[in-house]
């Protein structure tokens, strides 16, 4: 088993700690992980990124340079990344924020509304975990119970009282895979 993540996007949308989600959960299901962060000079609203490496074996290099799947949540990150993709590889679409297709042609492409969906759940900071479920729906890189563990470490202890919303964002987005999943083979 390997995955290579690398998730995209604006400061903000909690790209990184949806690094830190995978790379622990995955420690926590005894893998080997990396996880390497980039951002801008601003917190919020500069561009950020992070490559997440989830390896039954040892990881040669944390540095995600050719993704087997890739997390965009803002279309800059659509345009700048969509190419390293490896062939066959995924890419997750923040289909609210992006208002262009994927032009890849072979690799999987899913396009999830995961601000509008965040937002009906009650808050849209949760956008990150509802596109993290449907990676976590299609890869099985972790489990959702290992990313529901990972919150009580990533998240501050005076936003764990958010940890049920976040696993409904996790489950809102792997359900929504599934649904499409299955039209996709009906």
């Amino acid at each position: 088993m390997y995955e290579a993540i690398l998730i995209a996007g604006f400061g903000g949308q909690g790209v990184l700690s949806t690094g830190q989600l995978l790379a622990c959960a995955g420690m926590l299901e005894g893998k080997h992980v990396s996880w390497i962060p980039s951002y801008g000079p601003e917190m919020r609203g500069g561009t950020a990124n992070c490559g997440v490496t989830i390896s039954g074996s040892p990881i040669s290099s944390p540095v995600v340079t050719e993704p087997t799947s890739l997390i965009v949540m803002n279309r800059p990150s659509l345009e700048k990344f969509e190419g390293s993709v490896v062939p066959g590889g995924l890419i997750l679409i923040n289909s609210s924020l992006i208002d262009i297709k994927a032009t890849r042609k072979d690799v999987r492409v899913y396009y999830i509304p995961a601000n509008g969906l965040a937002e009906e759940l009650g808050n849209a900071r949760v956008a990150n975990n509802v596109i993290l479920g449907a990676l976590l729906e299609l890869t099985g890189v972790v489990s959702l119970d290992a990313v529901e563990k990972s919150l009580r470490e990533v998240l501050p202890a005076h936003r764990h009282n958010l940890i049920p919303l976040n696993r409904r964002a996790l489950e809102t987005g792997a359900a929504l895979v599934r649904r499409s999943a299955a039209a996709r083979a009906g």
